[in-house]
C-alpha cells in the first residue's frame, strides 16, 4: 500500500470518526431535551398536587370549623333544627360528622311507588334552600329505605325492596339536582329493608322504615 493510498484511509478514518462524534452529540441532545420535557411535565404535575393538597387541607379546616360550631350550638340547648336549619326530623352525628334529615314515605310516595306526590315539593325545596345557602357545595347522600314487606302490586316496575328503594333515592336525588345541586355534590343510596329504625312486626314500625334520608356530609 504506498502513501497515498494510506493518506486515503486515514482521512476516510478521521471522517468515519467525526462524523460518529456528531451523531452521538445529535443523539445526546436530542436524549437531553426529551428529559427536559419530561422533567417539565414531572414538575407541573407536582405543583397541581402541591396546589390540590393545599386547597383540600383549606376546605377540610373549614369543615371542621363548621362542625364545631354545629356542636356548640347543640351544646348550649339548641335542637338539631335549630342549629342546622333543617326542619323536622334532623339528627346530627358529631363523630361521623353528618347532619341526617329523614323524610317518611308517607309525605313523599305513594305506597309501591316511586314518583313523587305533588304535595312533596315544598319538602324539598326547604332542604334544597337550607342545602344552598348554609351547606353549598357539601358532599350529600339521598337514602332509599323500605319496610319488609315485599313489593306485590308494583312488582312488575320493581324486583324488590331494593330496587324500589333505589328509585326513590334516585327520584329525589334528580329532584334536587333539578333544582340546582351539582351532580357532582350528591349520590343515591339503596339501602332496601336492611337498616330498620322500628320494628317490621307493626304497621307503625314500618311506617317508620319506609323512609328517604338526606345525609350531609361536614367532613
Amino acid at each position: 500500500m504506498n502513501k497515498n493510498t494510506v493518506g486515503k484511509w486515514l482521512v476516510l478514518c478521521v471522517v468515519a470518526a467525526a462524523m460518529v462524534s456528531l451523531t452521538g452529540c445529535t443523539n445526546w441532545k436530542k436524549k437531553y431535551g426529551a428529559l427536559d420535557v419530561e422533567h417539565q411535565n414531572i414538575k407541573g404535575l407536582y405543583e397541581n398536587c402541591v396546589a390540590s393538597l393545599d386547597s383540600t387541607a383549606a376546605e377540610r379546616a373549614k369543615m371542621s370549623q363548621e362542625l364545631e360550631a354545629l356542636k356548640k350550638q347543640l351544646a348550649q340547648g339548641k335542637s338539631a333544627s335549630q342549629a342546622t336549619g333543617f326542619k323536622g326530623d334532623v339528627k346530627v352525628d358529631p363523630n361521623a360528622g353528618t347532619i341526617t334529615v329523614t323524610l317518611p314515605n308517607s309525605i313523599l310516595f305513594s305506597s309501591g311507588k316511586a314518583a313523587l306526590k305533588s304535595s312533596t315539593s315544598s319538602d324539598l325545596d326547604h332542604i334544597y334552600g337550607v342545602l344552598r345557602q348554609r351547606y353549598s357545595g357539601k358532599k350529600v347522600d339521598v337514602v332509599g329505605h323500605t319496610d319488609t314487606d315485599p313489593i306485590r302490586r308494583t312488582k312488575n316496575l320493581y324486583k324488590d325492596n331494593w330496587d324500589l328503594s333505589a328509585e326513590r333515592a334516585l327520584t329525589v336525588l334528580r329532584y334536587m339536582v333539578g333544582k340546582g345541586i351539582s351532580p357532582k355534590n350528591i349520590r343515591g343510596v339503596a339501602c332496601g329493608q336492611s337498616r330498620p329504625i322500628a320494628s317490621n312486626a307493626n304497621a307503625a314500625g314500618k311506617s317508620k322504615n319506609r323512609r328517604v334520608e338526606i345525609v350531609v356530609h361536614m367532613r
